[in-house]
């Protein structure tokens, strides 16, 4: 498990197995920094990396960067949603939904990466292949 200490006020990302609630790792977070998930998308073949943001206890979604559109992509844009260029990159911004928790399947095949607090953590690693996970702010 990783267990970083950070400030009193800080809230703190736990990662947890979906079904059994095992605490993977957690890393305290102030409100105003960020953090994100990349991944190998499983049908483009492309890297998709969600970075997020803290609302109180609410996970808010800031961007999503990815560099091809197709099945499972988000190609339709809600009211207040931007699409942009970085480069190679296309990437998404003014997302208005937060969320209480965030559930991912760790790839088998490819890793998810968490980058928080500079650093960078494989959740194929850290979890295991086929892991069903939650990440929460607490």
């Amino acid at each position: 498990m990783v267990n970083c200490r950070g400030p009193v006020n800080a809230v703190t990302l736990e990662i947890r197995d979906s079904a059994s609630g095992r605490l993977y790792g957690k890393w305290p977070l102030e409100v105003t920094d960020e953090f994100a998930i990349e991944f190998v998308h499983s049908v483009n073949q492309s890297p998709v990396r969600e970075t997020f943001g803290i609302e109180g206890r609410m996970i808010h979604p800031l961007s999503v960067r990815f560099y091809s559109f197709g099945a499972g992509m988000l190609s339709d844009l809600a009211e207040g949603q931007k699409l942009s260029r970085d480069g190679d990159a296309m990437v998404i911004t003014g997302f208005s939904t937060s969320f209480k928790e965030l559930n991912y399947i760790v790839g088998t095949v490819s890793d998810h990466l968490l980058y928080i607090n500079g650093e960078t953590v494989s959740l194929r690693d850290l979890c295991g292949r086929n892991a069903h996970i939650t990440i929460r702010v607490r």
